[in-house]
């Protein structure tokens, strides 16, 4: 995620240096002005770009999952050029801003002479100034209210609709706006590209055909509590099921009106086209779904989505699988996957970190699937039995001079301390792949 957005914001300052370097600045401004000015270019740029790249992302490309790990690291990809794209945007209002203060200090002499249109396009030029302003606004309000992660997910999601509608008034504003010299050098180009795929992604949001062919229909076939807070679903789904991968994950929905939701599919695909979830209860749509499910009632499944594949052996390398609480679901499917191809299975280590072992009705069942595969030697941590999991005791039982590849999904806490704790352990000699589902 790191690497591909630098790369994104060096093409867009080279370019941009690019011009500045051959085009030049304005020799008859003053420093201050033309500083001011090339500021408010680049800024712009930068604003406008990283938001074209996120709504390219936000339509769920799956091209793009191979080079970035998966489409929930896509989506995350997502969220912080967005996150980026509203600091640029916000640097670049201030910067707008600074032209009464220069005015105070050098007085208007040496100010950068506008580029002046005419007729229509002036007009155009006017509007689209006043747009980008108040999209500017709005998007900053967007920002805020998704960081705040307290605000209500359902309310979040109905104002996120208006993304594109935003994105596209400041496509207007970047591309009425941007200096005419910018249409025949390489930054204009590069503008061009991710403008388009910009206003690819909004037109793709606004009529609602995102993921339309990756979407199937069926009908729950089974629905039932597993424990407590975690509710059991079965779907069959019709021909058009394309099948999916262990540790795979899908969009459901159970109700137009709630939208789609992610959860990782748990069961292996046996060709039969049907699907199984273990949905635990960790917010107000998840908590009350068990009373609004029945037998037979239709369901409609985007997917199937991610990169949280079962590993090959890697040679040399020890296997180590960590799974905490509900991030038991990829295992289980992976472990199921394993019973009918045993030329796959490898020897690994997989460790359950769990509330309540002797409660926990998945620690039954992770029993139960690798009593018949010896090569996986199970491990279960119960914090109520004083047996939690950190990157010292994970370590003790594994050889540091090896290479080892974890594979973890769990809450992000727990990822956070085992990640820090083995880098130093293992000392580059570490491969840590996580799932990682922070689609807000």
């Amino acid at each position: 995620m790191k690497s591909f957005l630098t790369l994104i914001i060096a093409f867009v300052s080279l370019a941009w240096g690019w011009d500045a370097l051959v085009v030049g600045t304005p020799s008859a401004g003053a420093p201050l002005w033309v500083l001011r000015q090339e500021a408010l270019y680049l800024s712009g740029l930068l604003s406008i770009s990283l938001l074209s790249v996120a709504m390219l992302l936000a339509s769920r490309p799956t091209w793009l999952e191979a080079p970035l790990g998966g489409l929930d690291r896509v989506y995350r990809t997502h969220k912080w050029a967005g996150i980026l794209a509203c600091a640029f945007a916000a640097l670049h209002w201030l910067i707008e801003m600074s032209s009464d203060v220069l005015k105070a200090l050098i007085g208007r002499a040496g100010r950068v002479p506008k580029e002046n249109y005419g007729g229509f396009l002036e007009v155009l030029r006017d509007l689209a100034g006043n747009l980008g302003e108040w999209a500017i606004y709005a998007l900053l309000a967007m920002l805020a209210i998704t960081l705040w992660q307290r605000f209500p997910y359902r309310i979040w999601r109905f104002l996120h609709r208006a993304m594109p509608l935003l994105y596209l008034m400041l496509a207007f504003h970047a591309l009425l706006l941007a200096p005419a010299a910018y249409w025949t050098q390489p930054v204009g180009l590069l503008l061009a590209v991710l403008i388009a795929g910009g206003v690819y992604g909004s037109v793709l949001s606004l009529s609602g055909r995102i993921g339309r062919s990756r979407q199937v229909r069926g009908e729950l076939v089974s629905v039932s509590h597993s424990a407590p807070e975690v509710l059991s679903v079965r779907c069959r789904l019709n021909q058009r099921w394309r099948g999916h991968r262990p540790g795979q994950f899908a969009f459901i929905s159970f109700d137009p009106s709630e939208g789609q939701h992610p959860f990782t599919i748990a069961s292996a695909d046996h060709g039969d086209g049907e699907i199984s979830f273990e949905i635990k209860a960790l917010g107000d749509y998840t908590g009350g779904l068990g009373r609004r499910l029945t037998v037979g009632q239709p369901v409609s499944v985007e997917g199937p989505y991610g990169r949280f594949g079962l590993p090959r052996q890697r040679r040399g390398a020890q296997q180590i699988w960590i799974a905490g609480g509900i991030g038991v679901t990829p295992f289980l499917a992976w472990l199921e996957a394993l019973h009918s191809r045993p030329d796959e299975v490898a020897d690994a280590d997989l460790h359950y970190c769990t509330r309540d072992r002797d409660a926990d009705p998945f620690v039954a069942r992770l029993q139960t699937l690798c009593s018949s595969l010896p090569s996986i030697h199970l491990h279960v941590h119960g914090s109520r039995q004083g047996q939690s999991l950190g990157a010292e005791e994970l370590a003790a039982g594994h050889d540091r001079w090896r290479p080892a590849e974890v594979w973890f999904c769990g809450p992000q806490g727990l990822a956070r301390g085992l990640h820090d704790g083995l880098r130093k352990l293992w000392r580059g000699k570490l491969r840590f792949h996580q799932e990682v589902f922070a689609m807000r």
